[in-house]
């Protein structure tokens, strides 16, 4: 199975620097970047010298029970994009890792979520929920925090 991998959508981290607010409303401001920040708009870890900010983010664009704010870390100054939708981000495709599984409606399908464990490659396990009937989309999520880091569907 071919996987495309999905970070924030452009448009919508744009929306959110030219507001200059994220999405509960918080300014966005610049970020020390100590070099593990894992940035969801080109999915790699942040380096120094990067512009780096953390604001809150919905991956889902229209209200529903499962879309929920986090924080994310993201480029402030523009940004290449993630350079290959059809592979994992070599940094962020282990485990530790929640795969949180979604049905075609956008409503979560809970008795498929699965937890990767620390150094687990997650492509496998990835593969195997696409599989599944009633699996639409998976998001990535650290497993600490639970926060976003990027979707991934079938090709």
């Amino acid at each position: 199975m071919s996987l495309r991998v999905l970070p924030i959508p452009p448009t919508r981290l744009s929306a959110i620097i030219e507001s200059g607010r994220d999405h509960l409303g918080n300014p966005v401001q610049p970020w020390p970047v100590e070099g593990w920040e894992p940035l969801r708009c080109c999915l790699r870890i942040a380096e120094p010298g990067d512009q780096v900010s953390l604001v809150a983010y919905r991956p889902f664009g229209d209200p529903s029970p499962w879309s929920e704010v986090g924080p994310v870390f993201v480029h402030t100054a523009g940004c290449p994009g993630h350079d290959d939708p059809a592979r994992l981000p070599q940094r962020l495709r282990t485990g530790p890792r929640i795969l949180r599984t979604y049905h075609a409606d956008g409503s979560m399908d809970y008795p498929d979520i699965t937890l990767v464990p620390e150094g687990e490659d997650i492509e496998p396990a990835l593969t195997d929920l696409l599989s599944r009937p009633g699996v639409e989309f998976v998001h990535v999520r650290s497993s600490m925090a639970q926060c976003f880091t990027y979707e991934v569907r079938s090709a």
